[in-house]
């Protein structure tokens, strides 16, 4: 697995989300992930619309993915 294909699964899976994604080890990354669809979501959730878009990759051929995510307010205001 690879950083760029995490980044562009969160994309496709969440329309108009910006992610990046870093990962040297092939199966531990982390993803920031900026998505107009977290509004008024508490962080679970936001973590469960992510885990949706890579659907069985995770705990698979992702092993480990650590979350931020962020509305387009909130990075913005650089929170």
């Amino acid at each position: 697995m690879d950083t760029q294909t995490i980044k562009n699964l969160i994309e496709q899976g969440l329309p108009g989300a910006s992610a990046q994604v870093l990962g040297a080890d092939g199966v531990h990354f982390e993803a920031t992930v900026i998505a107009a669809q977290f509004a008024g979501k508490l962080p679970l959730a936001r973590h469960r619309l992510v885990y949706a878009a890579l659907g069985d990759l995770m705990g698979g051929a992702i092993h480990a993915l650590a979350l931020k995510t962020l509305t387009p307010d909130e990075a913005n205001k650089g929170h």
